[in-house]
């Protein structure tokens, strides 16, 4: 006996294949999704983390800035109790200057010049004074150029020629004005080393 299948089983066999492809296309669409919100969570997560540790670094930051400010006032306060000290130093350094100064005085003048009258602004002396020639003053400020440790870059400002009564004569002198710079104690000293460096080779 001959059996005749009547149904339209190729339309049957359409729907299954389409509704195991729309199921396929489900599940991978669910599959996708599961995955898609795994991803955006681990993101999500990552961010909140990296947000965390955004704000301990900005707060160790804050911290840190606070501690450079007092560091830099720190800094500014021993600087300024180090120049304090430095200037404290150098007044008592310099108590003997005006000793040092006509001492210098002493031993630089040449016989026949003679000094009327000094005057000091800051580290700068003028001198006034009188000489028996312009060679005297000449000789003078050669001393005081190349033969003084506290004196230095000494300027004639002016020389007069005038008459001096000495009895009966007239005799003719030069009247001079000067100026010198008198050294600090730091800065005589700063000198001085050079130069007892260059004569220490030569020592046997």
């Amino acid at each position: 006996m001959i059996l005749i299948n009547l149904l339209p089983h190729r339309e049957a066999a359409r729907k299954r294949r389409r509704d195991a492809f729309y199921a396929t296309l489900g599940v991978s669409a669910l599959m996708g999704g599961v995955i898609a919100g795994a991803i955006f969570l681990w993101y999500a997560a990552q961010i909140s983390s990296q947000q965390s540790r955004n704000v301990v670094l900005q707060t160790e930051i804050k911290r840190l800035e606070g501690q450079i400010k007092d560091i830099a006032a720190l800094q500014e306060e021993i600087a300024a109790l180090r120049a304090r000290q430095q200037a404290v130093e150098d007044l008592q350094a310099d108590r003997n200057l005006p000793v040092h100064l006509l001492n210098e005085l002493v031993r630089q003048l040449p016989d026949g010049v003679y000094v009327t009258s000094l005057k000091q602004e800051n580290q700068v002396v003028s001198i006034n004074g009188i000489a028996q020639s312009n060679e005297r003053v000449s000789e003078l400020l050669r001393n005081l150029s190349n033969s003084s440790q506290w004196l230095t870059r000494p300027e004639l400002v002016e020389i007069v020629a005038a008459n001096v009564a000495l009895g009966k004569e007239q005799r003719r002198v030069a009247n001079f004005q000067m100026k010198i710079r008198l050294l600090r104690t730091s800065e005589a000293q700063k000198a001085a080393a050079p130069a007892s460096g260059a004569s220490a080779p030569g020592k046997t």
